[in-house]
């Protein structure tokens, strides 16, 4: 089997546990989940990230940043897959006891590289990360996932002014470009095109893929050109996987009802007895 075919089955379970750890707590953001399931299948799972989750803070390893904190359920899906945490805890994800919450913590959850859901800061976080890298001579690489809703943010700003600055060649920053936010289409709450011209003005390598056509997103993460930070636009469609979530905007947080249910079972692959542990 080779890596593509690998993610694209990996990222079908990843989907599969975004959901049943939504069902366990009782909500979550899948929407926003589901459509950044792809690159995380590949960055995790396609030979891309250094990492070892038997030894979650070795020196060496590259470290992922999920800037847009809310769609953790697809973070601590791939983190259990990867072997850093038993697949239990995402059954009490939300549950008193639990450190398992609705945004992503250092310290307490193995291979959470930062506290983030508070929008605006994971991007300041990578390039803090990246920099320090870079001064110790150490060959690691830092990736960063940020929302395109996230990029209304003043704080996102400064740091693309200032990576540039930093000569961050080891640093990647990926949007998930799904042009939806919590209560609308993008542009029709801040209009952000020309999107990737903005960040190429700021002195980015700029790369525009389909966020979830496996070979692309892997092609644009092993990308590098020295002393520029790398900037990939990912093309998503937010409820990738369940048609009726796709695109649209109401499925930011909310929780299928007794109708909808069998359907998105059913495209995800989902059984009564994956609901029921």
């Amino acid at each position: 089997m080779t890596i593509i075919e690998n993610t694209t089955d990996i990222a079908r379970e990843i989907r599969k546990k975004i959901y049943r750890t939504a069902h366990f707590a009782g909500g979550g953001h899948m929407g926003a989940a589901f459509s950044m399931t792809d690159i995380i299948s590949v960055l995790y799972f396609g030979d891309v990230l250094r990492y070892r989750p038997d030894e979650p803070d070795w020196e060496d390893r590259d470290k992922f940043i999920l800037s847009k904190g809310h769609a953790c359920f697809a973070l601590y899906s791939a983190l259990a897959m990867a072997g850093y945490f038993p697949e239990e805890e995402l059954y009490h994800v939300g549950k008193p006891g639990s450190k398992f919450g609705g945004h992503p913590k250092l310290h307490d959850i193995p291979g959470v590289e930062a506290s983030t859901g508070a929008l605006g800061h994971g991007l300041s976080f990578g390039i803090g990360i990246a920099y320090s890298d870079k001064v110790d001579g150490r060959d690691s690489h830092t990736y960063v996932v940020l929302g395109d809703g996230e990029c209304q943010e003043g704080s996102i700003w400064e740091g693309a002014l200032s990576a540039p600055t930093l000569e961050l060649d080891n640093l990647t920053v990926i949007v998930d470009h799904n042009k939806l936010q919590a209560m609308d289409e993008l542009e029709n709450i801040v209009r952000m095109k020309p999107f990737g011209d903005k960040w190429r003005a700021f002195g980015w390598n700029v790369i525009e893929i389909d966020g979830h056509d496996h070979e692309e997103i892997r092609y644009a993460l092993l990308e590098r050109k020295a002393n520029v930070p790398t900037l990939i636009i990912a093309n998503t469609i937010k409820g990738k996987g369940v048609s009726f979530m796709e695109g649209v905007p109401i499925w930011h947080f909310r929780m299928p009802n007794d109708k909808e249910l069998p359907v998105l079972m059913e495209e995800l692959g989902l059984t009564e007895e994956d609901l029921s542990r």
